[in-house]
């Protein structure tokens, strides 16, 4: 499909599109706040996947083109799969990103020790794109090495770096996700790796952690397609979470504390989509609702956490 252009520094900025994110939709447990509320104790497979269906269309009817999936969300691309296939028309006007990199290992229990493996090894990519492709029934638009760190081997492997490149060459967008406190060095070093074959970001940008913001502007301004997720820090800037002072400033804005977040990653102007985790029709439309804030820079700015200090509190974060 045509995906959102760039933007052109010269022109007024809209505000970014949203996209459906599937990371809390594909799977039984995962780490965002308020879950249990929208979700309650039937997390089985066919509940979940007509969930998933249900956002999906309602999705769809709001005008959201965009839908990011995984191959560690669980059943996420089968889910998405099996929605498209009941929907072939559909296709051409969406534009559907998964990654590899991460196995979700979780066995679909809310008590497992381990819900994802990490590995960024060509052997692991042949292993999951033909699996991506199954699962989907086709090729995504878009596919990102997922949680790409600077000590990733995907940095220095000669023989997946190739392989990489002959996906690009295919047609498909190549690019990465990031994670962490050190996004910026991750994402800068490829930006300028010889003939690199990454085009694409997907990072976590919000009110807590912006501190990905420079590096992505820079990537941005040279050309790459730029994907915001965790804009709501993974339910702690909604109402079930616990952040006074963004609640605050939310209420003095005339915004709900979800729509604050999700208005100020669309803000920005080097994002091309912002990613919406909603899991219930009443919380996608908030975040369509949501515009940017006019509350003063600076006080935005106050909500800012060391980045260290964020993402050990995010690794720390309960599976439910």
């Amino acid at each position: 499909m045509q995906e959102p252009s760039a933007h052109d520094p010269a022109a007024p900025t809209a505000p970014a599109p949203l996209g459906l994110g599937l990371a809390a939709l594909g799977r039984p447990a995962y780490i965002t706040a308020g879950r249990d509320a929208s979700f309650g104790d039937d997390r089985g497979i066919d509940a979940m996947r007509g969930r998933a269906h249900e956002m999906l269309d309602v999705a769809w009817a709001r005008g959201i083109r965009f839908i990011d999936a995984a191959r560690s969300y669980g059943r996420a691309e089968e889910f998405l799969g099996s929605w498209l296939a009941a929907h072939p028309e559909r296709r051409a006007e969406l534009a559907i990103e998964s990654k590899w990199g991460y196995a979700y290992v979780g066995g679909w229990r809310m008590d497992a020790e381990v819900h994802e493996r990490k590995e960024h090894s060509l052997a692991m990519l042949d292993t999951q794109w033909p699996e991506s492709l199954a699962a989907l029934g086709g090729a995504p638009d878009r596919y990102l090495v997922h949680s790409l760190t600077p000590e990733s081997p995907a940095l220095a492997d000669d023989a997946l770096l190739d392989r990489l490149r002959e996906l690009a060459a295919s047609g498909i967008a190549v690019g990465i996700s990031t994670s962490g406190p050190h996004q910026a060095d991750a994402l800068d070093a490829a930006r300028v790796l010889p003939d690199s074959p990454f085009a694409t970001v997907q990072a976590t940008w919000n009110l807590l952690e912006p501190s990905v913001g420079p590096a992505l502007a820079r990537a941005h301004a040279d050309g790459w397609f730029v994907v915001v997720k965790e804009a709501v820090a993974n339910g702690r800037l909604t109402a079930a979470g616990d952040e006074a002072d963004a609640a605050a400033l939310a209420a003095a804005d005339g915004q709900a504390l979800d729509a604050l977040a999700i208005g100020a990653a669309r803000a920005q102007p080097w994002a091309d989509v912002v990613l919406s985790g909603a899991v219930e029709p009443a919380q996608l439309d908030a975040n369509l609702a949501s515009r940017a804030p006019a509350s003063d820079a600076a006080a935005l700015a106050s909500l800012a956490e060391d980045p260290t200090a964020y993402w050990a509190a995010r690794s720390a974060r309960a599976w439910s």
